[in-house]
């Protein structure tokens, strides 16, 4: 776009990309004059992360906008199942759409600008909240508070939790109402029966419900 000629770089640019590299082009004066090969740093609990992804049954999707090469090195590292690499900012939403079209929900985890169309169009959207830009927290559908993978999976058990508790709650409070339907319209229960039948099991909702505080301990 400049008119400067990479002709002369084009071959160690080309290497650096196959290692997973990525590289910046220097010019002075309107001369190639170098590269700075860059290269993204995988964190420690990343792999983890990903690995407790796979035994809770979620399949990992990395979409990236970086070359291929780098890419699929990360990818490697971390175990991840495919990978979407040189995707422009804006065709990360069109990427989600092709995953949900093919009968997935997907759960698109991100901070940036750029991040907020695919988040919005997620069957949920996940915010990296320590350092997630505004529109990426307020578009999100779940706010991590923190930088750090390791709790995406904590935060994925702990909904498949959830779900599980309010299914039982609400099987537990339609079961005591039939019953107290059946029982009153039968005259075998009176009103201070039902009433007690009915708070009775209002505590074992509670009861069970407050269960999840205990969750992941």
């Amino acid at each position: 776009d400049q008119g400067v000629d990479v002709s002369a770089l084009a071959a160690r640019r080309d290497e650096l990309a196959t290692s997973g590299r990525t590289a910046v082009l220097v010019a002075v004066d309107g001369q190639a004059v170098g590269l700075i090969a860059l290269a993204d740093a995988v964190r420690d609990t990343s792999a983890a992360a990903v690995a407790a992804l796979h035994d809770m049954g979620v399949q990992v999707v990395m979409i990236s906008g970086d070359n291929e090469a780098t890419a699929r090195r990360i990818a490697g590292q971390l175990g991840i199942d495919t990978v979407l690499a040189e995707v422009l900012p804006g065709d990360k939403a069109a990427e989600v759409a092709r995953l949900q079209q093919a009968g997935r929900k997907v759960a698109m985890v991100g901070d940036g600008v750029n991040d907020a169309p695919a988040l919005a169009l997620a069957t949920v959207g996940i915010a990296m909240g320590g350092a997630g830009t505004a529109v990426a927290l307020e578009t999100a559908d779940v706010a991590l508070m923190g930088d750090d993978l390791a709790t995406l999976p904590f935060a994925v058990g702990l909904s498949r939790q959830a779900a599980r508790i309010i299914k039982q709650n609400l099987a537990l409070s339609v079961a005591v109402i039939a019953l107290l339907v059946v029982a009153t319209l039968g005259g075998w229960a009176g009103i201070g029966t039902a009433v007690l039948l009915h708070e009775g099991s209002t505590m074992v909702v509670v009861a069970n419900s407050l269960r999840l505080l205990g969750y992941g301990r």
